[in-house]
């Protein structure tokens, strides 16, 4: 057992590598990037914003001198909307955001500063991207756990019901009802939920923004916890509605796999009561897959199911913090949070897979047939 973890271990290093430069390259070669973005600001109030970037942001380096035509050609060129635009402006833009460097050395040089858990400022929000994740993780990773937690207590009480009742009435209603929630998108399904119950066109029920209300610090302990709840309703709702099917079916398999084995139809012969037999002898047999892919269940709510749903709802988590990131081209966000999820997803997969055995010591790795 330990071997196989430390050759897990050892894969995650090539694994988070080749993520990071396949995910490097693309954000560099697609159009818009962080020059641009100021570029883009800068058009129309050229001068003005020359003086402004040039003193306050670049440091005082003097006046400029006058560009020759090849230069201002070559740099509208370059950048899209640059036309007009001092050079040197321009060459102190590329020098702040680390572009006078090629983009082998650029991405070698985040590497090494990744190893060393330094992620650097964001771009555009003077701040580190370390205190941004910081301060955004709590948020995301609430959703992450009510909607984990909520979709368990569900799925699983859902799952041996069907399973026990496998063919009747009940099972086929239900798996219709768990597979058309399934194939509606979680986005679209939060949409639906934001007109019907939050002041579209219907009820005005939930509120649209947020995790609390603006006047969340002047109410009482008991009013806090009321009015986060009540924020939570729509968006957990929304996240756990896709995770219900696949949990559901998973739990029904695994005890109708274990309910056909020779150990239980020996528990019923002997005069054991359906309810002894179900919670005494099948339960722990047939939680085992379910309980060991918490992790990883809970990894794919969190860096997946909640992007949009942030969005959406205006949730300040990390969904809302990439998106905004990746739209604003604000790369030491978009590559240190990347960096931090693959690492935190790739660690937790390995703990669930340790789960197996931590749960059912008779599985071990290092028997399994190659």
């Amino acid at each position: 057992m330990f071997a196989y973890f430390i050759r897990r271990m050892a894969l995650i290093i090539p694994t988070l590598l080749g993520i990071m430069v396949l995910n490097f390259f693309i954000v560099q070669i697609a159009p818009g990037g962080p020059v641009e973005q100021v570029i883009a600001q800068l058009s129309g109030t050229a001068i003005d914003a020359t003086a402004r970037i040039s003193g306050s942001q670049m440091g005082e380096t003097g006046a400029p001198g006058q560009a020759t035509g090849a230069a201002q050609g070559d740099l509208s060129s370059k950048y899209r909307g640059a036309r007009g635009l001092d050079p040197q402006l321009i060459e102190q833009l590329e020098k702040q955001f680390g572009f006078d460097k090629p983009i082998g050395e650029r991405f070698l040089l985040m590497m090494e500063n990744y190893v060393q858990f330094d992620f650097g400022d964001s771009f555009f929000q003077d701040r580190s991207v370390v205190a941004l994740v910081v301060d955004r993780l709590p948020i995301s990773i609430s959703l992450g756990l009510w909607t984990t937690l909520i979709a368990y207590l569900i799925s699983i009480p859902l799952g041996i019901a069907k399973a026990v009742r496998d063919g009747s009435r009940f099972d086929v209603w239900t798996s219709g009802a768990i597979f058309v929630g399934y194939a509606i998108p979680g986005f679209l399904f939060a949409v639906l939920l934001v007109v019907l119950f939050s002041g579209g066109n219907f009820l005005n029920w939930f509120p649209l923004r947020g995790l609390v209300s603006s006047d969340w610090e002047t109410l009482s302990l008991g009013g806090k916890i009321i009015d986060y709840l009540w924020h939570l309703v729509l968006p957990i709702t929304a996240m756990a509605i896709g995770g219900f099917a696949t949990l559901t079916m998973l739990t029904k398999n695994s005890f109708l796999e274990e309910i056909n084995k020779q150990y239980v139809i020996t528990a019923r012969a002997k005069g054991l009561s359906e309810g002894r037999v179900m919670y005494g002898h099948v339960f722990r047999n047939a939680m085992l897959i379910v309980v060991a892919g918490f992790p990883s269940a809970f990894i794919g709510i969190l860096f997946t199911g909640s992007l949009l749903i942030e969005i959406i709802f205006s949730i300040n988590g990390l969904g809302l913090l990439g998106y905004e990131a990746l739209i604003g081209r604000d790369y030491p966000i978009i590559f240190g949070t990347l960096f931090f999820f693959t690492l935190v997803g790739l660690v937790v997969n390995l703990l669930g897979d340790m789960m197996y055995v931590v749960i059912d010591p008779r599985i071990d790795f290092e028997r399994r047939e190659v």
